[in-house]
């Protein structure tokens, strides 16, 4: 009997606990670091998008947070989720390569709570 692969998409819930934005940071940098030592390729981050409907500080400063570690090159890309969608281009890529990505719940949903990050 074949053991199960171990999914390659892992979900991290920054928002749980209501963080400030430099716990938020701290968790989002624990939260790379694990993915990676478990060999995950994607990690989906739900922050939230902000209360008031104009976006919530924990997006804007996760998605600071993940264009830096892109310039690292601690991570590979991300996605918005916004953007993460059929008419995206870096989507479509990421689905080419993690296809299972297109079972997400979040697929063309245009949800700004989320970000996909590939590692």
């Amino acid at each position: 009997m074949s053991v199960p692969s171990r999914p390659r998409v892992k979900v991290v819930s920054i928002k749980s606990g209501m963080p400030t934005v430099d716990e938020a940071r701290s968790l989002l940098a624990d939260a790379i670091a694990s993915a990676k030592s478990e060999g995950r390729r994607v990690m989906k981050l739900v922050h939230g998008y902000g209360s008031s409907g104009k976006g919530g500080a924990l997006k804007s400063a996760i998605r600071s947070s993940l264009r830096k570690r892109r310039k690292e090159g601690k991570i590979r890309s991300f996605i918005a989720g916004e953007e993460f969608e059929t008419f995206s281009a870096e989507t479509l890529e990421a689905l080419h390569e993690y296809p299972e990505l297109r079972d997400d719940s979040d697929f063309n949903q245009s949800n700004e709570g989320i970000t996909m990050v590939l590692l």
